[in-house]
């Protein structure tokens, strides 16, 4: 199913589908700030291993979070560092994921086995609205098979996925470019282990 985004009913309208598909453990793609998102509700396992599946994606990759807003950010891992709240006030939300130590209730298919999660709040605001949606992070990996290109618009979902997919939202075509930049805040200075949005230049005060 597809819904287009050219109204503000319509915008209800795939919110209230997409908290419905989420909430039985399917899989919606939406557009994010860069490519289109695949989003399962990250406390169900058996949603997040269809994802793994679906992507083809290996095991031993983590698969990154976006939450629903700071105020819940301390249910999802053990402990926030303090040069991480510094980083929650510049640039969240944000094109900045910052890994954590993941709290129990963290699936460690999610982790890759780490014990640590990547956490990110979203600057699109139907990213984050579909977190809000059911009260709980919402996965936020690329939507694309492992090793191909990310889809930038609905169509490149539909080809790649077909009827996989429970729920596409057609926001559109996104910018495209490069992801959110990934920052590990569980070591002292905390270490970039992806390059993305957010520059290093931008992060020196605080690394």
């Amino acid at each position: 199913m597809i819904i287009r985004l050219d109204s503000f009913e319509m915008q209800e309208q795939a919110l209230k589908r997409a908290k419905k598909v989420l909430l039985q453990g399917g899989l919606v793609a939406c557009p994010t700030e860069s490519f289109y998102g695949l989003a399962v509700d990250a406390t169900n396992e058996e949603a997040i291993r269809r994802l793994f599946a679906l992507k083809k994606r290996a095991v031993e990759h983590p698969i990154l979070l976006l939450i629903p807003s700071v105020e819940l950010l301390s249910e999802y891992v053990i402990r926030i560092p303090p040069v991480a709240l510094g980083l929650i006030n510049e640039f969240w939300p944000g094109g900045l994921t910052l890994v954590f130590e993941a709290s129990e209730g963290i699936s460690p298919l999610l982790t890759a086995g780490t014990g640590k999660i990547g956490l990110r709040l979203s600057n699109h605001l139907l990213a984050t609205a579909l977190a809000q949606a059911i009260g709980a992070p919402v996965t936020g990996t690329s939507a694309n098979i492992s090793g191909t290109p990310p889809c930038c618009s609905a169509k490149e979902v539909l080809v790649s996925f077909r009827e996989d997919i429970d729920l596409i939202i057609d926001g559109g075509e996104t910018t495209g470019g490069i992801g959110s930049t990934i920052l590990d805040v569980t070591v002292d200075p905390p270490q970039i282990l992806r390059n993305g949005m957010v520059q290093r230049r931008q992060l020196e005060k605080f690394i």
